[in-house]
């Protein structure tokens, strides 16, 4: 792989579709060479080739978020590629099963719960550690990730899915911690709402599209030095949680 020099960075994490996609293709447009990351290593080359089409400069990383050894390997691939890491957007989410009334709070089934608590938060952490080293070499590195408004105790949007809004609150709320952590550091981290999309995710009946979407992660990669640390935020600016 031939390594990149002065273009920046960006690693999105579930980028072969929806959202995830549509954030490569704005960072890429944008100049930014990006890491796109898949859990299956034939969509995360598809989608490469369709970021490529349009343009962007692009290369497939293997990544599953629930696997030590696949982040630690989709770091080794990256540091290999560039040597550092300018932007990490974690993006990868799964809403979790709703068969059966399983994310009813009254008949909650908590092998759901942690199975999207592995994706949606510890997928986070797992990813943000193992990349922070490749990020603190980069000048001013940004890291985004994609909640919902859902996950606000103040909002409460959406149906009830007592497994995927508290994944969202917990991870609002990781997001403050590590910009505690990196208060004094260039690290700037953040979390994004994306609206209403439609997607897969949403059964395609949201009323926003995947541009749309990912239209405020892509604001937050690439805040000024002074930007804001630890907040939520949607396209309207603060979402209140």
């Amino acid at each position: 792989m031939e390594r990149v020099n002065d273009t920046k960075i960006a690693l999105v994490t579930g980028a072969n579709k929806g959202i995830g996609f549509a954030i490569a293709q704005g960072l890429g447009a944008s100049g930014f060479t990006v890491a796109a990351g898949a859990r299956d290593k034939a969509r995360g080359e598809e989608a490469v080739e369709r970021l490529r089409a349009t343009g962007v400069d692009a290369f497939a990383v293997t990544l599953d978020v629930t696997s030590d050894d696949s982040v630690a390997a989709a770091a080794a691939t990256i540091e290999q590629a560039a040597g550092r890491l300018d932007v990490l957007v974690n993006n990868a989410g799964i809403s979790g099963r709703t068969d059966g009334n399983v994310q009813d709070p009254t008949t909650l089934d908590l092998d759901v719960v942690r199975t999207v608590l592995d994706t949606n938060v510890f997928g986070v952490v797992r990813v943000t550690n193992a990349m922070l080293p490749l990020l603190r070499r980069a000048t001013s590195p940004r890291i985004v990730n994609m909640s919902s408004n859902m996950g606000s105790l103040t909002l409460q949007t959406g149906p009830v899915m007592a497994a995927y809004a508290p994944s969202k609150s917990m991870l609002n709320s990781i997001t403050v911690q590590y910009a505690r952590r990196l208060a004094d550091t260039n690290v700037i981290v953040n979390a994004a709402c994306p609206g209403y999309v439609a997607t897969d995710f949403t059964g395609f009946s949201g009323s926003r599209t995947p541009e749309q979407g990912a239209a405020i992660a892509i604001r937050l990669a690439m805040l000024p030095d002074d930007g804001p640390r630890g907040g939520f935020f949607d396209d309207e600016g603060v979402v209140a949680w």
